[in-house]
């Protein structure tokens, strides 16, 4: 069976006013299939600079999930992936954390292997660089 690629993805908000935005968008990318959430959890900063982990568990098709406080992270996004954003977060702010595989590209690659064919080079270009790029371009 054949795998899209998969990607940790990390986003900072800044003073903790994650309000739930963005669940729903992802529950509608698993819902149709684009992606596959492997794993997703919150790192919390607090004023002291204490951080906590929080875990999202079960998330339904409306982007409800059930959340867990955990002391020690054990799924697929390990301790060194918490580590790394916990670095970067100031006090009073937090980190998105989420595992996912594109889904979208599994037949792709099934099709790629099919006629013998292997990915020598694969780069992710965040899409605040495209679209300064394009942004350039329509200017030039």
């Amino acid at each position: 069976m054949a795998v899209g690629p998969c990607e940790l993805l990390i986003v900072k908000f800044p003073g903790n006013n994650f309000k739930g935005e963005i669940a729903p968008a992802l529950a509608d990318l698993a819902r149709r299939r684009t992606i596959t959430i492997i794993d997703i959890l919150f790192a919390i900063k607090d004023e002291k600079g204490e951080l906590t982990i929080v875990e999202m568990k079960d998330v339904d098709g409306d982007g409800v999930a059930d959340i867990v406080a955990v002391a020690e992270v054990k799924g697929a996004i390990g301790p060194d992936d918490v580590d790394e954003a916990a670095q970067v977060l100031e006090p009073n702010s937090s980190a998105l954390l989420i595992l996912f595989e594109h889904t979208w590209a599994a037949e792709l690659t099934q099709a790629m292997r099919d006629a013998d064919g292997e990915v020598i080079y694969m780069e992710r270009i965040p899409a605040a660089v495209v679209e300064q790029a394009l942004l350039e371009a329509a200017q030039a």
